[in-house]
């Protein structure tokens, strides 16, 4: 079925992606959700539209506190740590910056407004430890996860933001504090303490996308309670509609078996780059599964995403290398359809795994004529503007070439290797390209010559 979307400001979709805890390292299915949410925007720019996006930082929650006091950090310092290790991964893996990062820490005072407002409506009450949302209170409680909640107990309730996802309850809007938070706490007009988890979303989301906007994002084990809890608070407060569309992407396993440190196939995306994957492979395996789809990571799977970028690199050396000036028409006609068919792949509820088929289809196909050498240089570069026209959203392809002023040292070692090929000293030319390496430069040998390119880095 072809995704109908219709944004509510003509030509402009507001999106919130849920972001990271920042108490340590995200791991590989934290950047499953993360990269499905950079395919969203990356798709929906393509399509022409501008875009506002939120991703927020939570920077202050049980774990941060727990795990800062480990390590005998304030909770500033500890979890500015992890904020910066997080934006290091984002850039890593080629995922695009959205427009607002907001901080949890920096939005108490937009937190206290909205709990005062639904103390007001009364849909939320004041105990001992905390002030509750009544869940009882919102007529459609349940109307995302589709839970029954008639035989709910009445006064259960959870404090903590670690949540029991079988069992409803009243949850904490706003914690007082006590000894365990240390010196984490705020004084405001609903006493002192700290907020919870799932004020902070609806808080920070409608600050910066307004009472109602066109999609959240993030994964299906968000869905209860923390996205049916973000739509009670918000919808309980404003009396209108939260999110028109609500996108959730399925669990990663690793070989089948849910990721676990227990069972010794947790990864971050560092533990993967440390085995010698390269970020572009690792954001291929990430990015090609249906996002509806569970994701199973195998390193075999791995293994065949480097095989799939390195034919994709090859094929874009061919088509730049190309100099004939004699014209296919054909060519034109296989640019259109291709680019026909990514789009309604993509248009079919982001179907990315069949839009990537098309690119692979395409390219065995230009191959074909590259091969009998029927493409001419305005038709590879043609070419090359699709195959960039579909990176603008996979997001995979090598960066542009090396282009900035090359040292005289290393211009002295091109020429000295060039020197060693030409007298058959391929031992010493070898060794020199090992050296460039080092030096961050890496060299290919073409028909038309030396071709210079950095070296990736996983660092």
């Amino acid at each position: 079925m072809v995704l109908r979307f219709k944004e509510i400001k003509k030509g402009h979709v507001n999106i919130y992606s849920c972001g990271p805890t920042v108490y340590n390292f995200a791991h590989i299915g934290n950047f499953r959700a993360n990269i499905f949410a950079d395919l969203i925007r990356r798709y929906i720019k393509y399509k022409g539209y501008k875009l506002t996006h939120v991703m927020n930082i939570t920077d202050v929650d049980d774990k941060t506190i727990r795990d800062s006091k480990k390590e005998n950090l304030s909770l500033k310092e500890f979890t500015e740590k992890y904020t910066k290790y997080f934006f290091d991964d984002l850039k890593t893996l080629n995922i695009e910056k959205v427009e607002v990062y907001p901080r949890a820490t920096d939005h108490i005072k937009e937190m206290v407004k909205l709990v005062k407002k639904l103390l007001e409506k009364g849909y939320a009450y004041k105990a001992d430890d905390a002030i509750y949302y009544d869940i009882k209170k919102f007529k459609d409680y349940g109307k995302l996860s589709h839970l029954n909640i008639s035989g709910l107990k009445a006064g259960a309730r959870v404090c903590q933001d670690e949540y029991d996802k079988e069992h409803v309850n009243d949850f904490a809007l706003w914690k007082f504090w006590d000894k365990e938070d240390g010196d984490v706490f705020w004084e405001t007009e609903l006493g002192k303490g700290r907020p919870g988890w799932h004020i902070e979303c609806s808080a920070m989301s409608m600050k910066y996308l307004g009472d109602t906007f066109d999609i959240h994002t993030g994964g299906v084990d968000l869905i209860f309670p923390h996205h049916e809890n973000e739509i009670a608070q918000s919808e309980a407060s404003t009396g209108k509609p939260f999110v028109n569309y609500w996108l959730h992407n399925e669990h990663l396993l690793v070989d089948n078996k849910k990721m676990s440190k227990s069972l010794g196939n947790f990864y971050t995306l560092r533990d993967l780059l440390k085995k010698g994957y390269s970020p572009r492979s690792i954001r291929y395996v990430l990015i090609a599964t249906h996002y509806r789809q569970k994701l199973n990571f195998t390193f075999e799977s791995l293994k065949a995403a480097e095989n799939s970028i390195k034919r994709l690199d090859e094929f874009m050396v061919k088509l730049k290398d190309i100099k004939s000036e004699k014209n296919n028409k054909e060519i034109y006609v296989l640019i259109e359809k291709a680019k026909s068919d990514f789009e309604d792949a993509m248009d079919d509820d982001l179907n990315v795994s069949i839009a990537l088929s098309v690119m692979f289809d395409f390219m065995k196909k230009t191959n074909t004529f590259i091969m009998n050498e029927q493409i001419s240089k305005k038709n590879a570069e043609k070419a090359i503007a699709l195959m960039h026209d579909f990176d603008s959203v996979f997001g995979i392809l090598k960066k542009e070439e090396l282009k900035e002023e090359i040292s005289k040292e290393i211009k002295q070692l091109i020429e000295k290797r060039q020197k060693a090929r030409k007298n058959n000293n391929y031992e010493l030319a070898d060794k020199i390209r090992d050296q460039l390496k080092e030096k961050g430069i890496i060299l290919k040998d073409t028909k038309d010559g030396v071709r210079l390119e950095k070296v990736s880095t996983s660092k």
